[in-house]
């Protein structure tokens, strides 16, 4: 069975989409990849358009509402800025664990160069997370 992982942001936009697209694609295999915002937007075209350049996915990639994951259980969830870790806190969801991992928001920049970085940075997280997750496997 596939471990569920929800990324929060506020806007689900950017950062949180990628982390999404990510996941889906370095280990769709073994987890459920959604995403959400505090305050949802549409999907930027930066965005998209940064993961298509690294032959990512971006299919059914679309901006949801924290609130449309109410009382669902995660086995993590990953908050990539500050103002949406402030939502979870009254968020009526659970999770096994939680991560915190302040990106910069790539939407004040608006340039590829930001985008990417943003993207670089979650890839190298998230590929860290998931070793992590791989060990702990092989170890049980």
């Amino acid at each position: 069975m596939k471990q569920r992982v929800l990324f929060l942001c506020n806007a689900n936009s950017a950062r949180s989409l990628m982390g999404e697209a990510l996941l889906r694609h370095l280990a769709g295999d073994r987890f459920e990849a959604c995403s959400a915002g505090s305050e949802p937007d549409e999907p930027h075209a930066l965005t998209l358009a940064v993961l298509d350049r690294q032959g990512i996915a971006t299919q059914g990639l679309a901006s949801k509402s924290l609130d449309d994951f109410t009382d669902e259980h995660f086995a993590a969830v990953i908050v990539l800025c500050d103002k949406a870790q402030q939502a979870c806190r009254d968020w009526e969801g659970s999770s096994d664990e939680y991560l915190y991992w302040d990106i910069s928001d790539p939407r004040l920049i608006e340039c590829w160069d930001a985008y990417e970085q943003a993207m670089a940075e979650i890839h190298h997280r998230l590929s860290l997370w998931l070793a992590i997750k791989t060990r702990d496997d092989i170890q049980h």
